[in-house]
């Protein structure tokens, strides 16, 4: 049986003259690009130059909102109120969607910033507001989230409204028993080898789930995977993912082609 998956990133996380992320290198590797959109990461001009480097790479973009947290890289969650968070997050998509219109790009996705993306997935009410709200500002985008258990309902329910869900894995980090994401602050959250990496990736797309750090298999639905650029074990997993997924006649189509 053939599968097919997007492989995403979170991309343009510099600042000014700090640089984070090889974002040069994992374009190569990948179909989704997650574009930090100037509050928790990035500003103007390195916004305007990973959506070129999209372009020129054939990889679809997407926003990448975050809590306004320069300072904290967007991990701390920040206690706002619905109607201050939604325009922020309006905001942000919209400052890359300039962008995307001067080079020609449609906006394919949204994908929430750390501490946001934790919190909106113990809030469904509040994500689904904001989904309502981006959905009427710039059509018909895709949102990606947590894949769990409970997840794959809601897409199904959603998809019946005309919204479209996808639903994320994360082959380089640990998941607790509870199905999250282990905290970054747990010494075992990145995992650091290439090879272990791309056969979780495998396993997630094709077995349809993955063991968390206490050993408990979690059932999954996998839309999409997300690679990290500023993890050069991750990079390097991806490099490998394209020979590993041949062999499992594991097909890589971008989000909008999948959904």
């Amino acid at each position: 049986m053939d599968i097919s998956v997007d492989i995403n990133c979170d991309m343009g996380e510099s600042f000014g003259v700090y640089k984070i992320g090889r974002d040069e290198e994992i374009i190569r590797h990948i179909t989704s690009s997650n574009i930090a959109c100037g509050f928790h990461a990035s500003d103007p001009n390195v916004m305007e130059r990973t959506v070129r480097l999209c372009r020129d790479h054939g990889v679809r973009a997407g926003a990448h909102p975050g809590y306004p947290d320069l300072l904290g890289f967007g991990r701390r969650f920040m206690d706002m109120e619905r109607k201050e968070l939604i325009n922020a997050i309006i905001y942000q998509v919209g400052a890359l969607q300039g962008f995307l219109a001067v080079h020609q790009i449609p906006l394919q996705h949204v994908k929430m910033h750390g501490a946001l993306y934790n919190h909106l997935i113990k809030e469904e009410s509040l994500f689904l507001e904001i989904v309502e709200m981006v959905k009427s500002a710039f059509g018909d985008v895709i949102f990606l989230t947590l894949t769990t258990p409970g997840t794959a309902a809601l897409k199904k329910a959603l998809k019946k409204k005309g919204v479209r869900i996808a639903l994320e894995a994360f082959p380089d980090r640990n998941y607790g028993d509870d199905g999250e994401l282990l905290s970054r602050k747990h010494k075992e959250a990145v995992l650091k080898d290439p090879d272990l990496i791309a056969r979780r990736a495998v396993c997630m797309v094709k077995e349809k789930g993955i063991k968390s750090v206490g050993g408990r298999w979690l059932d999954m639905e996998v839309d999409t995977l997300c690679m990290h650029g500023d993890n050069p074990e991750s990079i390097e997993a991806a490099r490998r993912l394209k020979t590993y997924f041949e062999e499992e006649n594991i097909h890589v189509k971008p989000l909008a082609d999948l959904l």
